[in-house]
């Protein structure tokens, strides 16, 4: 069925020009989108679907909003979940942790819908007291064995503190599949993930004028190590800067990673798609 919701007279950014192949939005919040647009499930699906997104990664920031993305990917073939606690979830809860992994050890055995632990990681740009960013190591050490335990992809939220994501990792069980989300490093840090053999993904804010670390840092990455990711609602490519994001909008961000790349932008499309395919476990959805 057609997607009837008209962006513009909601106030959101217009559709952008569709891409000539389907590709992925490798990390996206749709439970935020609703409560930040309006937009329900089927809507922000469908209006993805209308630009070349026909397959959606959603993360997870708690317990309770892993539950809800465990059933949404359940119920909506094109998503695959990714569960987890989120690294300032566990500053800000220190108490709920033990429940809350248990509730995320559950989900990440719900079935072939749960692709991934995440999103997790180490986060001291919002966590600045060092008791509670130990609290956010020992919890990251804790989903990096969830993920080894379980064979899934381990999805990591890493910000202003990459060292000691990194020293975390090398310390901690090896992961089949290692993705850095919304990658924020520079080239250094990209060649130390591509030696790990690690998926980056980039998301629009790659396409800011200022952030020439992050275009140099695409520049190193492998071929087949590159995602693409919106992290809507927020991270919102240019033109839209400043205004709420959609999976529909991840085609701005593919066109400019095929431009610094010098793709062929069909040829970026189903690289990307097939990138996610690898790093999440395999294809998904109607198609996969």
């Amino acid at each position: 069925m057609m997607c009837m919701v008209d962006c513009e007279a909601l106030g959101l950014p217009g559709l952008p020009e569709p891409l000539p192949v389907a590709t992925v939005d490798a990390h996206t919040h749709l439970d935020s989108v609703r409560e930040r647009t309006g937009l329900s499930v089927e809507d922000s699906l469908d209006l993805a679907a209308r630009v070349g997104i026909g397959w959606v990664i959603q993360a997870g920031d708690t317990a309770e909003d892993s539950t809800w993305g465990e059933e949404v990917a359940r119920t909506h073939p094109q998503v695959v979940a990714c569960v987890a606690l989120h690294p300032n979830e566990v500053a800000r809860h220190p108490e709920r942790m033990d429940e809350g992994l248990a509730t995320i050890t559950r989900l990440a055995q719900a079935g072939p819908h749960v692709r991934a632990i995440g999103e997790t990681g180490l986060d001291y740009y919002r966590t600045l007291d060092p008791a509670d960013q130990a609290r956010q190591r020992e919890a990251f050490a804790r989903h990096i064995r969830l993920a080894c335990e379980t064979g899934l992809t381990l999805m990591i939220h890493d910000r202003d503190a990459h060292d000691d994501v990194l020293a975390v990792l090398d310390e901690s069980p090896k992961p089949e599949r290692v993705v850095m989300h919304a990658f924020s490093g520079d080239a250094d840090l990209a060649s130390a993930c591509a030696e790990r053999g690690y998926w980056m993904s980039f998301p629009g804010v790659t396409t800011y004028n200022a952030n020439h670390h992050l275009r140099r840092a695409l520049a190193v990455a492998p071929d087949d190590k590159i995602l693409v990711e919106t992290d809507a609602p927020y991270l919102t490519p240019m033109p839209h800067r400043g205004r709420p994001n959609g999976p529909y909008l991840t085609p701005h961000t593919v066109r400019f990673i095929a431009e610094q790349r010098g793709w062929r932008l069909e040829d970026a499309c189903a690289r990307l798609r097939d990138n996610a395919f690898a790093a999440y476990g395999g294809p998904w959805g109607r198609d996969g």
